[in-house]
């Protein structure tokens, strides 16, 4: 079968402007390969993630790994947890909501699990993205439970982002 398609835009880049801060990975840098432990068939784990710089007011984060790039319509969530009460996340927080602090918990992801889900684009297909987002929220708790899909929460994320930091990482097999 021939995937080839055009490349999606940055879909952050079509959402209402935001400030940003920065988000960096001691695992990876943004533009870069993703290293294969973070993917599916590398072992699945989740990137070590930091942020600062995010406005004063903030008070929970959520965090996001999308692939626009995935030969779906609607791209493809590769992680969400919400809630989010720290400015990090450990190498391997993304394996079950026993590994996120407080009352953070993860979302399923477009695979179905509640818990990270590495890079695994169909063999051959173009270059994906994967791009890690930190989402600056005016509220503690967002109004969803863990039975809401990514992008639900991230449609109430939309009303309640303050800023928004992000980097990228690449893979094709």
């Amino acid at each position: 079968m021939d995937l080839t398609r055009p490349v999606p835009p940055d879909p952050y880049t079509l959402l209402p402007k935001v400030p940003t801060f920065t988000v960096v990975s001691a695992d990876a840098a943004d533009g870069e390969p993703m290293p294969a432990i973070h993917t599916a068939a590398g072992g699945n784990v989740s990137p070590q993630l930091s942020w600062s710089g995010f406005p004063p007011d903030t008070r929970s984060f959520a965090v996001t790994c999308f692939d626009p790039d995935a030969p779906t319509p609607a791209g493809f969530w590769h992680w969400a947890v919400i809630d989010l009460d720290g400015t990090s996340l450990e190498q391997g927080a993304g394996q079950s909501d026993l590994m996120l602090p407080g009352a953070a918990f993860h979302l399923r992801n477009d695979g179905g699990e509640a818990a990270y889900m590495g890079a695994a684009p169909p063999k051959g297909d173009m270059l994906h993205r994967y791009i890690f987002a930190v989402h600056a929220l005016d509220v503690d708790t967002l109004d969803v439970d863990e039975d809401a899909t990514p992008t639900r929460a991230s449609f109430g994320m939309l009303f309640h982002t303050l800023a928004r930091g992000y980097f990228t990482l690449t893979f094709r097999h």
